[in-house]
């Protein structure tokens, strides 16, 4: 649990980075393409996998008895 966690942090951070760069370095076109096809996406799936990998406090005990699977 704590890998993805720690996983889904650092897509985001580099994900965000990426598009920061973009936004503020002035690349040429064809690498701001690149970012924008290959970050935006990978934000919106590491934003969403921290949101599924927080836990509640009743389902704290549920998950210490079975493995993440996902919803």
């Amino acid at each position: 649990m704590k890998t993805l966690y720690i996983s889904s942090y650092l897509m985001f951070i580099v994900s965000i980075a990426g598009i920061v760069y973009a936004l503020v370095a002035d690349p040429p076109a064809w690498i701001v393409y690149a970012i924008s096809i290959l970050f935006i996406p990978l934000s919106i799936l590491s934003f969403g996998l921290l949101i599924m990998a927080r836990s509640k406090k009743e389902e704290e005990d549920e998950r210490a008895r079975e493995p993440f699977i996902g919803y």
